[in-house]
């Protein structure tokens, strides 16, 4: 393969990650100990946050009427898309009953969880999009108890957008609280007496680290960090629309990776002379951010083929995949490692990440190699069962034993043994050695 970098990253999305392990496992085991009282500890000395911690009606109601129609309008269509996608996921799931062989019958139950934790980032920016899509997912999948928390403003708390948003979406509990001491009070069911079977949603490296600790006493998501963006393109892209959706996700912080491969060395070298016109263009803090991401985290690689396109492109399996090509179910058929995929110029992944319906909860750092975004599945527990007839035992009994001997477990044996002698007292079989 002959790849050629116009421009290569300085830094990848595994690099300069502190190590904030220690931090935040002690944070997590302070307020496991100390329980509510650590939590508000926390909240006031972080947040600057003293009030109470669970968000009443009242509090959702009056962040509702400093909205305008606009964006409460604006709120129920991204929420109205999401849902109906999501409700498209669970369709697409279903339980089964099959016989695998005479009297051997075994089935799958889809049982949602409990309870659900909805993180939801508030601190540079206002998440509405997040709320949205974590807790309208975990409703469609049957989630009987959704807490959400998210950072409070200082002293007005969870931002009016995101209570109501979250409060549209359907959460049961709306916390004022963010960080670690967020995600341990879902953990532990502090406030609500609640305790969260998953948590859900992107968040901060401390709060990422904080699900990373938890996992496994909790489910999650997945591992998650800073966002990012991979565009292919051939020389039917347009090098300023393709300019402007690097930049729109550089700007979500320093360490976002933007990449570019294409076919096209003039596409590419007119995306980097355009770059920081597209970076310009946006305001503080924002400009400075996506400067910095693209200064260290940018790459922009020419490839021969499409196909060594793919070959790149899976490899980095990139949270946010944009194809700007010709032939898009070629490219729809071929690439296989992506969180989401946005196919043609027409659609983009801004489109993704606020309404257009898929979720914008996504694996990065390559894990979309084997894992894909948030969805109905993730909060469903996908059960097994069987039953059996007493004559289908005279297979199965037999063969469980004779492999049971054979890897030198007994008792699993005499498992099949046993009811074998119950069911068939005057037959013989053969039960490896006894």
């Amino acid at each position: 393969m002959t790849a050629t970098y116009l421009k290569k990253a300085s830094k990848t999305p595994q690099t300069g990650q502190d190590n904030i392990n220690e931090l935040v496992r002690n944070m997590l085991s302070e307020i496991e100990v100390g329980g509510e009282p650590k939590v508000l500890e926390y909240a006031s000395k972080l947040d600057g946050w003293e009030g109470d911690v669970v968000v009443k009606q009242e509090e959702i109601d009056h962040a509702t009427s400093y909205l305008s129609d606009q964006t409460k309008q604006d709120i129920r269509f991204a929420h109205d898309r999401v849902k109906a996608f999501a409700e498209s996921q669970l369709q697409s799931m279903q339980e089964f009953e099959t016989e695998l062989s005479p009297g051997l019958i075994c089935g799958q139950k889809l049982i949602p969880v409990k309870t659900a934790g909805c993180y939801i980032p508030g601190g540079r920016y206002a998440h509405i999009a997040s709320a949205i899509m974590s807790i309208t997912t975990a409703k469609v999948s049957g989630v009987t108890q959704i807490t959400a928390c998210s950072p409070p403003q200082g002293k007005t708390g969870v931002h009016p957008a995101i209570l109501y948003a979250a409060s549209y979406a359907g959460a049961d509990t709306i916390l004022h609280l963010g960080g670690v001491q967020g995600v341990a009070a879902m953990a532990f069911g502090l406030f609500t007496e609640q305790p969260a079977d998953i948590l859900v949603g992107p968040g901060n490296r401390f709060v990422a680290e904080a699900k990373r600790i938890l996992f496994g006493r909790v489910g999650i998501d997945m591992f998650a960090g800073p966002t990012e963006i991979l565009i292919i393109a051939d020389d039917s892209a347009d090098p300023d629309i393709v300019s402007c959706d690097l930049a729109s996700q550089a700007e979500h912080g320093p360490d976002s990776p933007a990449w570019l491969i294409s076919t096209s060395r003039d596409l590419a070298e007119e995306v980097i002379k355009r770059i920081p016109n597209a970076i310009n263009r946006l305001s503080e803090p924002n400009r400075s951010a996506a400067t910095a991401a693209w200064k260290d985290y940018g790459e922009v690689i020419v490839v021969n083929t499409r196909e060594e396109a793919v070959e790149i492109s899976d490899h980095y399996a990139s949270e946010h995949l944009e194809v700007h090509c010709k032939d898009l179910d070629w490219w729809l058929s071929n690439l296989q490692n992506y969180g989401s995929l946005f196919l043609g110029e027409e659609t983009t992944v801004a489109y993704g990440d606020k309404c257009s319906g898929t979720n914008h909860i996504l694996p990065t750092k390559g894990a979309a190699r084997y894992t894909g975004g948030l969805s109905v599945s993730k909060f469903i527990k996908v059960l097994t069962y069987q039953r059996m007839t007493r004559d289908a035992n005279r297979e199965v009994g037999a063969v469980t034993a004779r492999i049971s001997r054979y890897e030198g477990m007994e008792g699993h044996a005499r498992s099949g043994d046993d009811r074998l002698n119950k069911y068939f007292p005057s037959e013989t079989f053969d039960l490896g050695h006894q």
